[in-house]
């Protein structure tokens, strides 16, 4: 049942009631979770690097639909390197005793857009080593870093953009992703109606506004936006620190909080 629940600041949010389903493994990106993960990535012209390796490419006359394929075994995107959109992330539902969806490839997010516009044209810079990624898009007055992790929990999912002024980034979730308020946590989080869980993370980023499968984020001069999944979205924590400077997507408690949703809580 779908109601809406929240106060102004999240005014326009379907809120759903989560039903208590079966608790699933904890699910902090242990390595465990990271068994066999590994990205595979290909660029707009062509190139593939996968293992542990750098590619490069000049986005000078790239297209702002042209994207740079990241694939790996637990995580999928496609990441547009003129404008540092992120399409199409994917929790692929690779076997693993800690996947969250029992097997089922499940897609989290349509879209997470910033309204730099096609703007990074200098070049795109992908390190791949194993299941970790760094991508870096890279243009005159600005650039996106991407940063990635492959792992049957989800994993670390950072987007980071470096701008003179404040970069508003709009999160669109998959058809059958929505948000909700979790009664256990009063948190937002966003869910399919399984036991599957997430959380925006927010780094010196304030949430504009909020509707069942789409928010609006302004970032200032050097915030970002993060996701976490499974246990560590529903984690009783205080939410992150402030940080502008040499910030990392790794910077954040696991496992070690109060954990109160029947989903992950046994």
């Amino acid at each position: 049942m779908r109601s809406i629940l929240l106060g102004a600041a999240l005014a326009a949010v379907t809120v759903v009631t989560v039903v208590p389903v079966a608790a699933v493994p904890a699910s902090a990106a242990t390595s465990t979770g990271c068994e066999g993960g590994g990205f595979a990535v290909t660029t707009p012209d062509g190139r593939t690097a996968s293992g542990r390796a750098t590619v490069k490419v000049s986005t000078a006359s790239l297209g702002a639909d042209q994207v740079v394929r990241v694939r790996g075994r637990y995580v999928e995107f496609d990441v547009a390197p003129v404008t540092g959109n992120v399409y199409s992330y994917v929790y692929t539902g690779a076997s693993n005793p800690e996947s969250m969806t029992a097997g089922v490839r499940t897609p989290v997010w349509a879209s997470k857009t910033l309204d730099l516009g096609p703007v990074l044209r200098t070049e795109v810079e992908v390190r791949v080593d194993g299941g970790d990624l760094v991508l870096l898009a890279r243009g005159r007055a600005a650039k996106v870093k991407v940063q990635a992790k492959d792992c049957a929990t989800g994993g670390v999912f950072q987007q980071e953009a470096e701008a003179a002024t404040a970069v508003v980034a709009t999160h669109t979730l998959a058809a059958g992703m929505y948000y909700f308020v979790n009664p256990y946590t009063g948190k937002v989080n966003f869910g399919n109606g399984t036991a599957f869980r997430g959380k925006d993370s927010a780094q010196v980023a304030t949430r504009q506004s909020q509707t069942t499968d789409t928010t609006v984020w302004r970032i200032e001069p050097g915030g970002r936006m993060g996701q976490v999944l499974g246990e560590d979205a529903v984690e009783a924590s205080a939410g992150p620190t402030v940080c502008v400077t040499d910030c990392q997507a790794q910077n954040q408690i696991r496992g070690s909080l109060p954990v109160t949703d029947p989903a992950y809580s046994s």
